[in-house]
């Protein structure tokens, strides 16, 4: 259970770093990639980004280095929410193809939270 639930953890982060990357850092083609980023502020995807990398920083790096192990399940806790305001973000826009990604980040992030904890 623990190697398969180390790999759930990797590809969550890997998820969380691709997207938290993008909004970070990369706002243009984040602008260009997802149709809602050019609706809310600069400000708020960036945050949104950062906070996206630290939570993916959180999953893997305590649990890893046996440093405040238990804060990989605070993380995972983190993601969900944010996740799962996302997809209620985009249930009032009515972007409904938008939200499938949500439900798999949220799935993976809640799976790790339960496990950790």
């Amino acid at each position: 259970m623990n190697i398969a639930l180390w790999i759930i953890q990797g590809l969550a982060a890997i998820g969380f770093v691709y997207s938290g990357w993008l909004k970070a850092f990369q706002y243009e083609q984040a602008k260009s990639s997802w149709g809602w980023v050019k609706d809310v502020s600069k400000g708020v995807v960036v945050f949104i980004g950062i906070v996206e990398l630290l939570g993916a920083l959180g999953l893997i790096l305590p649990q890893a280095t046996k440093i405040a192990p238990i804060l990989s399940p605070i993380a995972a806790t983190g993601l969900a929410a944010i996740v799962l305001l996302g997809a209620l973000f985009h249930v009032s826009r009515k972007e409904y193809r938008e939200i499938g990604v949500n439900i798999v980040f949220f799935a993976l992030a809640a799976l790790i939270a339960i496990c950790r904890f």
